[in-house]
């Protein structure tokens, strides 16, 4: 004997951030990810449907000051350019299920999403800061969370990278290569104060605090390359260290370049210097 099927009205889902809205007849679509830096004042979640968890993240733009009409394109660029970060986060979580250890979320993708939105958020208040007062704080809004489900533990990893030993030696003035001289290699990048024009007396303190910074941020990336030796999969390098590099040398040099632009010429192309590669 047959029995009628039930009717399901058809439901349709916009992915925040997509090109495409996808037509839903009575399923589920699991393990893609959904996220928000609120157009308005509410809080911010980052949501997947099932499966591996959610990250959240704090609201940023209702933390900020009235934003000056001259800041207005630049501080609603860099709140849309959060969204996008917290919905490529989700993504990779979605992506990543089953890979590396129990430390594989916060080294490969929150802490990465920090280290983004954290420059993100000093864009916005250096940008608000050239004509009104600066806000302060914000960087105390970068980190996100991962909610119940996550994947945060998993199975074995397929790469077993070299064991390596050694530590880190700095070059002064960001010499280009500031690294950890051993088996799996060291991170090398492009040396910023050689390509950089004559630096007005005004602006040199912060040029040469930021130069400084991206000796650290080398470092700190050789570091976690000994650190996490054996961890991840054949992307993990590239995911968890590479990546987030270059996002924290493209905000310092932006600070060095807007630091320099105030009295001069602001020098184009430092953007070019951000990515580093990891050598033999």
């Amino acid at each position: 004997m047959s029995r009628a099927l039930p009717k399901y009205n058809k439901r349709r889902v916009t992915f925040i951030g997509g090109a495409a809205a996808v037509a839903l007849s009575g399923t589920v679509i699991a393990g893609f990810a959904l996220a928000g830096e609120t157009s308005g004042s509410g809080g911010t979640n980052a949501r997947t449907l099932a499966g591996p968890g959610t990250i959240s993240c704090p609201d940023v733009r209702s933390k900020l000051p009235a934003v000056p009409a001259t800041a207005k394109a630049e501080v609603d660029r860099n709140l849309a350019l959060l969204n996008t970060q917290i919905q490529e986060a989700n993504k990779r979580l979605v992506d990543t299920v089953g890979q590396g250890g129990p430390n594989f979320v916060q080294n490969a993708i929150l802490g990465p999403l920090k280290d983004k939105r954290v420059a993100t958020v000093n864009r916005i208040a250096t940008a608000i800061g050239r004509t009104a007062a600066r806000p302060q704080g914000l960087d105390a809004l970068a980190a996100c969370t991962l909610n119940a489900g996550g994947n945060g533990t998993a199975a074995t990893p397929k790469a077993t990278p070299t064991k390596q030993a050694g530590g880190n030696t700095g070059n002064t003035g960001n010499a280009g290569n500031s690294g950890n001289t051993n088996a799996v290699g060291k991170i090398s990048c492009p040396d910023v104060r050689s390509k950089l024009p004559a630096v007005p007396a005004t602006a040199k303190a912060e040029v040469d605090r930021n130069l400084a910074l991206l000796n650290t941020q080398i470092q700190e990336a050789n570091k976690r390359l000994v650190d996490t030796v054996g961890q991840g999969g054949p992307n993990f390098v590239q995911n968890a260290i590479l990546g987030p590099l270059k996002d924290k040398r493209v905000a310092t040099v932006d600070r060095i370049a807007i630091s320099i632009g105030r009295t001069a010429a602001k020098p184009q192309g430092l953007n070019s210097l951000a990515a580093c590669t990891l050598t033999k």
